[in-house]
């Protein structure tokens, strides 16, 4: 193109140079050279009324102006890009389940059974001084035997609340003061009470089980959203991963809900 726009602009010259020095060169004797409206110095012939060069750089120009594309510029912006995103998926899915889990552990743990436990205190909430906090962050509860509760508050003051707040509590515990501390036993278990607390885990379980199914719905969304950039055989593994965590992360839900029931049962 370089070459075809030079030729254009000497020809152009040429031609300006004849036409505006033509008064110049009929008062001179130019006979020794050969020279006539249709050549030019040189011997070069040129023609007024047709220019390929000309029509060379004006339909250049044009091209340029219509901001023509080539084949290999369309080509290239067809390009799809193809992402990675099983490592992302993957990990929110497991992230999502393994919360289900530990909510369903921390569920259970409020449900009394006929066994001392120190987490089985922990949602208990107590108002002392006008502010409301979990038990576990004013006292230290430690198991005596499996039977017994001990209640050591950090502050000896907030005794008195502690203790209004078990009582209050669905438990149907009723700790006693034995110095600065509570002791709370455990009493047994009632056929109706076991009966109610193992219809309240598995409803638990059921919850939970539906929370680990709908994480692996998001992430088989996320992969549908991701469409042609990410390739099917990519698509098809990380889907049977994911299915193979939710049987995982279920499977554990079940065996926790069942042990759960058989501390209730057993007292």
């Amino acid at each position: 193109m370089a070459m075809y726009l030079r030729r254009a602009v000497s020809n152009r010259n040429t031609i300006l140079f004849l036409r505006n020095g033509s008064s110049a060169l009929q008062s001179r004797n130019w006979s020794h050279i050969p020279c006539s409206s249709k050549i030019g110095f040189f011997g070069t012939q040129f023609n007024d009324s047709a220019f390929p060069a000309f029509d060379f750089l004006r339909d250049s120009r044009r091209g340029f102006a219509k901001g023509k594309k080539s084949k290999d510029d369309s080509a290239s912006g067809s390009t799809v890009e193809i992402v990675d995103i099983s490592p992302a998926v993957k990990e929110t899915a497991v992230s999502q389940m393994d919360a289900a889990i530990v909510a369903l552990s921390r569920e259970l743990t409020k449900l009394r059974t006929g066994r001392a436990s120190p987490g089985m205190l922990d949602h208990i909430i107590v108002e002392t001084g006008g502010v409301k906090m979990s038990l576990n962050h004013l006292a230290v509860v430690s198991v005596l035997d499996s039977k017994t509760l001990s209640i050591n508050p950090y502050d000896p003051n907030t005794l008195k609340e502690l203790e209004t707040a078990i009582v209050s509590s669905p438990l149907g515990l009723n700790p006693k003061a034995d110095g600065q501390r509570l002791i709370a036993a455990i009493p047994a278990l009632t056929k109706e009470h076991v009966q109610a607390m193992c219809k309240v885990v598995t409803k638990t379980g059921e919850d939970v089980k539906q929370s680990i199914r709908r994480a692996r719905q998001k992430a088989l969304d996320t992969m549908k959203k991701a469409g042609s950039s990410f390739p099917k055989d990519e698509a098809k593994r990380l889907e049977k991963e994911v299915d193979e965590l939710t049987k995982k992360f279920i499977k554990s839900a079940e065996d926790i809900c069942k042990a759960r029931e058989k501390e209730i049962k057993e007292g």
